[in-house]
C-alpha cells in the first residue's frame, strides 16, 4: 500500500521504519526522496520536539543551554585588561584556577592609550602595572572610596583587584619587561621609546639616565629595536642596578654595553666587559647566566676581570682640566696606586678642521696625542747593565712618567711637532689608563689619584 509523507512532520523513527519500505511505494509531498543511501555517512535524521512525532502533539522545552551564544565568535586579545580565576587553597586542596565565572566581576582594564600591559609586580597589598607608556598601581583585596575633598579611604572588600590609580608621568616600560629589577622599595626599568632609564620609588618616577649619561643613553637606546634585549638585574653584593643593552642578544657579534648604577653615588659607576643572558642575586651574592652555565661574580678564587673564561683589562677614562680658560702644556703624569697601570692615550680637545700642511688639499682634524706610556714592569729594560724605565718610574711611592708627543697632524704653521716635542698642548686633555697583561695577572690593581705637572702657555 503506498505511503504518503509530508517532509515537515516525519521524524527519525518514521524514517528508520521507512528503510524497510520499497522506494516505489513511497510518495513524498513537497520534496523528492530516493530512499535510504547505501553510504551510512549520508543518512540523515530530523529531530523535533513533538512527543512521538505527532502533529500538534505536546512539545518539550529545549531546557537550559550549557553554552553562551556570542555575537562575535572570534578570538579577541585585550592587551590592556586583567582577568583572574578562582583561587587555589593549598590547605584543602581545592583548585579553582581553571574557573572564570562570568557571573562575577573578574576583569579590570587600564587606559588603552598607555598600550599593552607588559609587567605585573605585587608589592605588599598593591599591584604595580607596567604598560608600554604608563605605570599604574592597583589595590589588592581591597577597594577605595574618595571623600568630597578627594582623600582616599580604604575599605575592606571582596574584590581581588580594586581601584587602579596611574602614577604621575608619561613613562612606561615599552616592550622590554626584561629591563625590570627591584631592591627594597626601589624599582628600575627602561623606556627605550623615550631613551630613558627610570627608577620608581613610592609614587614618584625619576629619570636616572640623566645622571651624567644622557647623551650615552640617547644614542644607545635609539639603536635598540624590537629584537634587541635590554636586560636589567640588581647586584645585591655591590648594591648596583646592572643594565645590559644588547642589539643582537642571540649572536656573539652584536654590540652590547653592560653598566651599573650606584645609589650611593647617584651615578653610573662602571662599564663591564661581559654580556649576560640573565642576571640575579641570591643569598647576598650576585650571579649571571651565560649560555648553559651560571656564574658567580666577585669570587676571588679565580682571576679578576675574568668573565665567562675570558680575561679583560680594567680601563678608566678621565679629563685633566685645571685652569680651564688657559692653554696649557701637560708635561708629566703621575698616579697613586698599585703597580700594573699604563696610559694608553692622552688626547687634547678637538680644535676643528684645518687644511693640511701638505698639498693634498685635505681638511684634517687637529688633536695633540701622546705616545703609549708603559707600566712600571712592562717599561723596564737594561742598557749596559743599568736598569731604565721607558714608562712609569716609582718615586716616593708614586708612579711618574713624562708625556711624549705623538701628534701626526700638525696645526697650520706649526714648526716643531710630533715626537720631537714633549707634552700635550691643550685646554683640557682626555686620559685613558688601563691595566697591563703582565703585572700580577688577575691580581689586585688599585688606583687612588692621578695628577699632572703642566705649564701655562
Amino acid at each position: 500500500m503506498p505511503v504518503t509523507l509530508e517532509i515537515n512532520y516525519f521524524n527519525s523513527y518514521f524514517l528508520k521504519k521507512l528503510q524497510n519500505v520499497p522506494s516505489n511505494d513511497i510518495e513524498v509531498v513537497g520534496d523528492t526522496w530516493s530512499g535510504p543511501s547505501s553510504n551510512p555517512n549520508e543518512d540523515w535524521y530530523i529531530e523535533e520536539s513533538r512527543i512521538r512525532g505527532g502533529y500538534n502533539n505536546t512539545s518539550t522545552d529545549l531546557g537550559v543551554k550549557a553554552y553562551i551564544v556570542e555575537e562575535q565568535d572570534k578570538q579577541t586579545r585585550r592587551g590592556n585588561s586583567l582577568i583572574y580565576s578562582g583561587v587555589f587553597n593549598s590547605r584543602t586542596g581545592v583548585n579553582k584556577t581553571n574557573q572564570f565565572s562570568v557571573a562575577e566581576e573578574i576583569t579590570r582594564s587600564v587606559d588603552p592609550i598607555g598600550g599593552t600591559i607588559q609587567k605585573l609586580f605585587a608589592e605588599d597589598t598593591n599591584l604595580t602595572i607596567f604598560q608600554e607608556r604608563k605605570v599604574n598601581v592597583a589595590l589588592i583585596d581591597k577597594d577605595a572610596i574618595y571623600t568630597a575633598e578627594g582623600q582616599a579611604v580604604q575599605t575592606n572588600s571582596n574584590v581581588v583587584i580594586g581601584q587602579i590609580t596611574p602614577i604621575p608621568g608619561n613613562w612606561g616600560i615599552g616592550t622590554n619587561p626584561e629591563s625590570f629589577a627591584y631592591y627594597g622599595y626601589r624599582k628600575y626599568f627602561v623606556d627605550r621609546h623615550r631613551n630613558a632609564v627610570l627608577r620608581l620609588a613610592g609614587n614618584q618616577i625619576n629619570e636616572i639616565s640623566n645622571f651624567g649619561m644622557i647623551d650615552f643613553f640617547r644614542d644607545q637606546l635609539s639603536l635598540m629595536s624590537s629584537t634587541s634585549a635590554i636586560l636589567g638585574g640588581y647586584d645585591v653584593y655591590n648594591q648596583n642596578y646592572v643594565l645590559s643593552l644588547q642589539t643582537n642578544p642571540m649572536s656573539n657579534s652584536g654590540t652590547y654595553n653592560t653598566l651599573a648604577f650606584d645609589e650611593k653615588t647617584q651615578g653610573w659607576t662602571s662599564f663591564y666587559t661581559y654580556k649576560p643572558n640573565l642576571t640575579f642575586s641570591l643569598q647576598g651574592q650576585y650571579y649571571s647566566a651565560y649560555g648553559p652555565k651560571i656564574y658567580k661574580h666577585y669570587d676571588n678564587s679565580v682571576r679578576r676581570n675574568n668573565f665567562y673564561g675570558t680575561t679583560s683589562a680594567s680601563t678608566i677614562k678621565f679629563i685633566f682640566n685645571p685652569a680651564p680658560n688657559n692653554m696649557k702644556t701637560f708635561k708629566t703624569i703621575s698616579y697613586e696606586g698599585s703597580n700594573g697601570w699604563k696610559v694608553t692615550s692622552i688626547v687634547s680637545e678637538d680644535t676643528g678642521k684645518d687644511p693640511s700642511v701638505t698639498p693634498s688639499g685635505n681638511w684634517l682634524n687637529h688633536q695633540d696625542t701622546s705616545s703609549l706610556i708603559y707600566s712600571y714592569d712592562e717599561g723596564a729594560y737594561l742598557e749596559n747593565n743599568i736598569q731604565y724605565r721607558a714608562g712609569f718610574d716609582r718615586k716616593q711611592n708614586n708612579y711618574v712618567a713624562s708625556i711624549k708627543n705623538n701628534t701626526t697632524n700638525p696645526m697650520q704653521g706649526e714648526i716643531i711637532w710630533g715626537s720631537q716635542t714633549m707634552g700635550i698642548k691643550a685646554y683640557y686633555a682626555t686620559v685613558t689608563m688601563s691595566t697591563d697583561a703582565t703585572t700580577d695577572p688577575g691580581g689586585l690593581k688599585e688606583l687612588f689619584a692621578v695628577g699632572s705637572n703642566f705649564s701655562q702657555n
